[in-house]
């Protein structure tokens, strides 16, 4: 397994195939870099170098009871990207790793970055707050809190069904993708996902939005149960200096894997673009 060990000791797993342009791909929370699979085989394929990484905590990486919070993770991203000596990247995120993403190419990202993609992603901010009054009440993420800590294996099972938008009247339900999702989030740990769930509700990338200067592709689904592009994609769109946003009728949360042929197109226009 390829590895790196950060400054804390943790080791980042990751996936590094093919040669050219470099591509990286940040998951959403409690998944792994394998939830990218649709993503990495498509554009190996079309020439590019890609990669994909399990955040601290999560898939195969060390099951970390500190550092779990969205700062750690793009320094984690910055010393993975170092590593590797990765320049003119484009880094993709989805959920929590469009959070990731911006956070990594604000703070760390110049000289190394090309362009960023935010997919599904939960900037600039989710939970309700002074500054956030139309946002999500924290009791729902208290909720997911509970949970992950007291019932995880039956929770995360459920989740699945929203996440794809698979409890939608008419909605044809992939067995193997939810035992996927739950494969992936079972692999992560406990402590990890909890506090995870903190990082990617009420941290404000405000400020992060504003300051990247690259080209930014905004990609959300209209029908997301998990993110509401309202609260989300709308507002970061209008926050960015270089932005592109694109929304999607009737597209779940989880739709680089139910509407792969659709996401990899647009990806893939931008990115050449």
């Amino acid at each position: 397994m390829s590895t790196i060990k950060v400054k804390d000791g943790t080791e980042i797993y990751y996936k590094d195939w093919g040669t050219g342009q470099p591509i990286v791909f940040h998951h959403g929370w409690p998944l792994s870099g394998d939830d990218w699979d649709g993503q990495m085989m498509f554009f190996l394929e079309q020439g590019y170098r890609v990669i994909a990484h399990d955040r601290r905590g999560h898939g195969r990486s060390s099951q970390t009871a500190v550092g779990n919070d969205m700062e750690t993770y793009a320094a984690d991203v910055a010393e993975l990207t170092a590593a590797l000596d990765l320049k003119d990247a484009i880094h993709v995120g989805h959920s929590t790793g469009g959070g990731e993403v911006i956070r990594y190419v604000a703070k760390y990202g110049k000289g190394r970055v090309a362009k960023a993609v935010l997919i599904s992603a939960v900037t600039p901010t989710m939970a309700k707050s002074d500054s956030n009054p139309d946002g999500i009440p924290m009791e729902i993420f208290d909720e997911i809190r509970q949970g992950t800590a007291y019932n995880r294996p039956q929770y995360f099972q459920d989740f699945t069904m929203p996440f794809y938008g698979f409890n939608r009247e008419g909605a044809k339900v992939s067995q193997g993708v939810r035992d996927n999702w739950w494969r992936q989030g079972m692999m992560g740990g406990i402590k990890a996902h909890y506090d995870c769930v903190k990082a990617f509700s009420e941290t404000d990338f405000t400020e992060d939005l504003k300051s990247v200067d690259v080209p930014v592709l905004i990609l959300h689904g209209e029908d997301d149960q998990i993110v509401p592009y309202e609260l989300t994609a709308l507002k970061a769109a209008k926050l960015v200096k270089n932005g592109k946003l694109i929304t999607y009728p009737g597209f779940p949360h989880g739709m680089p894997t139910t509407e792969a042929a659709t996401i990899n197109k647009d990806l893939l226009a931008f990115i050449k673009s």
